[in-house]
Order: structure tokens, then sequence, then C-alpha cells
């Protein structure tokens, strides 16, 4: 069954194919012509596979999958394992500074942490330079995981990236900082909007 065919398309599609196959098609010379899209001509909507963002879900799902099944063998989730090495590392120590350097919503690493504690990998404590705020701190056993969970991170980021010169991969992800980093926000239609704070994450 073909598809619907507009009644003028315009100049820059393959409308010289249409004209005389179906009756009443005619090509626009210019691209003032009402209601008509170059997108709803057969062959010039984008596809899927035409789309980078596609690709790029597919290899985070791919990266993040076999991440997560080398994880649970040592009971530990992903997320989970974003907030142990972000507090080892001392790159953040309260909740609300984990979730601002995760990019996740505070009562979703406040979740985090609570299971986190309930398996003896992290403890709250009263935070000297804030009396309102908790500092996270692991305990014993979770110093002594994250290291060993940081060379299964290692090896999984080496399965997929390992074959990149290292040129490549300093380039590669020197334009995805640069890419999160930029305002995507169109022109003239007010300040762009602030970071995402609000994704889900599996507890």
């Amino acid at each position: 069954m073909r598809q619907d065919i507009p009644a003028t398309v315009l100049l820059d599609s393959p409308c010289h194919l249409y004209e005389g196959v179906f009756p009443g098609t005619s090509c626009c010379l210019d691209n003032s012509c009402p209601g008509i899209d170059a997108g709803t001509v057969t062959g010039t909507t984008s596809g899927l596979r035409d789309h980078l963002g596609y690709w790029l879900r597919r290899l985070s799902d791919e990266v993040h999958g076999r991440f997560e099944k080398e994880l649970a063998r040592h009971d530990v989730t992903v997320s989970q394992w974003a907030v142990l090495v972000t507090v080892h590392r001392g790159d953040a120590v309260t909740t609300r500074e984990v979730a601002r350097f995760i990019d996740i919503d505070p009562g979703a690493v406040s979740r985090l942490v609570d299971r986190l504690a309930a398996k003896g990998l992290i403890t709250r404590e009263p935070d000297p330079a804030s009396r309102r705020s908790l500092r996270l701190t692991l305990t014993e056993t979770g110093r002594e995981l994250v290291p060993r969970l940081a060379e299964i991170a290692d090896r999984n980021d080496a399965y997929f990236f390992g074959a990149l010169e290292p040129g490549t991969r300093a380039q590669l992800e020197a334009r995805i900082r640069q890419l999160l980093a930029e305002d995507h926000h169109p022109a003239g239609d007010g300040p762009a909007a602030p970071p995402p704070q609000n994704r889900k994450t599996r507890p």
C-alpha cells in the first residue's frame, strides 16, 4: 500500500518522480508552499537510525547492562556504585552534594543511601560544617569493597572502549563533555532551564 503523496511537493524533493504518476501533483518553485513540510514526502523523513542519539542510547544501554550484571554479584546496583565511589573519592560528601555530582534527585540519593546503610556500607554522621547536613562516610566494609568494584568498572570500560587510541578517546570524552555543558535552549525562548534533578534511578 503506497503512502499518500501531498498534492504539492517542494522543489528540493524528488517531485519529478511524482508528476505524471500521481494525478494532481505539481512542484513548488520555492519554500513558500503553505502547509507543506519536506519531511512529509516519502524518502525524506529521517529514520530512527539516522539519529546519533539513538546510537548513543544503545551504547549506553550496553555499557550499563554489562556493568550492572557484574555488580549484581556483589549485591550492588549501578546507582549505588555511583554513590559509593563518589563518597569514597571525596567528590561529594553530603546527600545534596552527591545528588548534584551524579545529577539525580536528592530524594533518590537519600533512598540509595538508606539501602547502602542497611547493607552496612555507608553511614550518616553530623557535618561539622553545617548543623542541617549529614556527612556520608563509608564503613570499613564499604571502603574495602569500593576498590574491587572500581576494578570491575575499569574492566567494563576497557571492554567497550579499550580499542580506541588514547588520543581518540580523549577527543571523544572532551566532545561529549562539551555537548553536555553547552546551552541547548532555543534562542529567544528565555533563559536555559536548570539541570534536571528528578531523574529516576534504580535503588
